[in-house]
């Protein structure tokens, strides 16, 4: 599967949709909303289009990647960065690579934007793979309950996280319903 990765065009929302909610319709750990969430940033000012990417093949979309800006505070200082939320592929065409496709050029995509890091929550066995490790351990701590060991960071460029440290605050389109 070759995949075609492009930047996401208006005339693929309902289609992206259709793709987030199939993608998480059967996860235990899903609260079963992130096609509502994707529509909910997309309207923020969190949104940087150029890092809302599909996956396309044959001319059908199969897949949708969404990275969306954030802060990392303290009390002395704020950095921006990005957060992975979500990465979707249809059930059809998972376990195909798709996904790490999209994780990859949405990765280059923000680097070449100017963007140094990436953190997000997820399946501690799947993103290691694009290099992200536990957030605590570059200092990064988010508000809510979560597993440390869900809670990720990458460095997009060589210490991407120097002088960076403290609470992560997301887009309040994640904790709307």
């Amino acid at each position: 599967m070759n995949p075609i990765i492009r930047q996401e065009k208006f005339d693929d929302h309902k289609a992206v949709f259709t793709i987030t909610e199939l993608a998480f319709r059967n996860l235990e750990i899903s609260e079963h909303n992130e096609q509502f969430l994707v529509d909910r940033l997309r309207k923020s000012s969190a949104f940087i289009p150029e890092l809302s990417m599909v996956a396309e093949i044959e001319g059908k979309i199969v897949g949708h990647i969404l990275l969306t800006k954030i802060l990392i505070k303290n009390e002395k200082s704020e950095h921006e960065s990005l957060t992975l939320a979500p990465v979707s592929v249809h059930p059809d065409f998972q376990k195909m690579g798709i996904g790490a496709k999209l994780i990859q050029a949405a990765h280059q995509k923000a680097r070449e934007l100017g963007y140094k890091s990436v953190v997000l929550i997820g399946h501690p066995h799947y993103y290691p793979r694009f290099g992200y490790r536990k957030a605590s351990d570059f200092g990064i701590k988010f508000h809510f309950d979560a597993p440390d060991e869900v809670c990720m960071a990458v460095e997009l460029v060589p210490k991407g996280f120097n002088g960076v440290n403290g609470f992560v605050e997301l887009a309040k389109e994640f904790f709307e319903n």
